[in-house]
This record gives structure tokens, sequence and C-alpha cells, in this order.
């Protein structure tokens, strides 16, 4: 397979990076990023775009597979760039890709919580909403959206804010026992991988079947 990701340099992107790389059934994988990633690898390409509202330009065509993983911690952006984020980066990306690689699969990452009658008050559940629901209409090949609640970052980074530190501290001893609100960053990356690679699939995993998925 040729694999697309987007957000490789992010904590769920860079897992689904590894395990593509890992992975024996992907032959290439273009990863496309705003500056290079510290991967350097045979069958990795890493072409640089610096406008996520626009990927009309760039050569699209003959993926098998798409694994979105770009995303924004609440809190950490105003209102109208985690807007921008959330729905602007998939709304310019999406008819690209459907145009160029029309049998493409899309494995979108999502949040828990995602109001698909996009009343929502809260931000992020309505916003993640939308995306999902504009995603449907666009009619992929296939379409699979993966909805988690907090993601245990398996890799030591700098969290976002004091929530996300005390959500780690809290992992092992209280949130990894909670299926349906948890899981973990190579959890999440494998499910993505083995979804994209399997003949068919959900359309929605949630918490539950994110942590329950054996590839």
């Amino acid at each position: 397979m040729r694999v697309l990701i987007l957000g490789a340099s992010g904590m769920v992107g860079g897992e689904v990076l590894r395990a593509c790389l890992a992975s024996e059934n992907i032959e290439h994988i273009t990863a496309i990023v705003r500056r290079p990633l510290d991967s350097a690898h045979a069958k990795l390409s890493q072409p640089i775009h610096s406008d996520f509202q626009n990927f009309s330009a760039l050569d699209l065509s003959g993926f098998d597979a798409c694994l979105y993983c770009i995303g924004a911690y609440t809190g950490t952006l105003g209102a109208a760039e985690y807007e921008r984020v959330i729905c602007g980066i998939p709304a310019a990306l999406a008819p690209e890709l459907r145009r160029q690689s029309p049998n493409i699969v899309l494995c979108h990452l999502s949040g828990a919580g995602a109001d698909s009658t996009e009343q929502s008050t809260t931000a992020f559940a309505r916003l993640f909403g939308k995306t999902e629901n504009y995603l449907k209409s666009l009619h992929f090949a296939r379409l699979h959206i993966f909805r988690p609640g907090y993601i245990y970052p398996v890799h030591a980074r700098k969290e976002p804010h004091a929530a996300y530190t005390l959500m780690r501290w809290l992992y092992k001893p209280f949130l990894s026992h909670m299926k349906n609100s948890a899981t973990t960053s190579t959890q999440l990356a494998r499910a993505m991988l083995g979804v994209a690679l399997a003949a068919g699939g959900k359309e929605i995993y949630e918490n539950i079947d994110i942590e329950k998925y054996v590839g």
C-alpha cells in the first residue's frame, strides 16, 4: 500500500508513522509536513507544504489510504484558530483526496463526544461533529472515524498544559481500566493502521472499539 499521513509530527501521527515504517504491508509513506521530520527512511517522503488551507497544488494521486492525525488540544488555541484546525484543514484536504485518489481509504482522527447534530455548546464536540458530517457527505470508498477519549502518550513529551499532566499521572492507576474513556497512543495508531489495511470495518470507532481492536 501507498499511505499518506497528515500530522506525523504529533503524538498520534508520530506513532502512526512508526507503525507504518515497521509494516511490511506498506510500500511507501508520504508525510505532508511544514518542516522536515527527524525521521528518515527509504520508504518515507516528506513534501514540505506551508498552506494547510489549500492542497490543490499537491499530487495526491495513487494513494491507497490516508491516516489523518492533525488535531489541537482544547484550551491551547483561540476559538477561530481552533475551528480552522478542526474543520478548516479537513475541509481543504478531503475534496482533493477524493478527486485525485477516488478509491482511497480515509482514517480520520476525531474525538470522543463528537456531536453529529452540531448543536453542542462545547466547541470540541460541535466542531468534530461538523467535520465528521462533512467527510461523510463526500462518500469516500471507505471512511473510518476514530473517537478516542484521553490518549496516554506512550513516549514521553512536554504536556500542553497542567490538565494533561494530571491525566498522565492518573492513567496507570485509574484511567487504564476505563475502556470507554482512555487508550494509549500506540493502541490508537495500531487500530488506525489495522483498519486501513483491512478489507472493511466500522465507520465509527469509539474508544472502547479502539481498545478492543486486534489487528
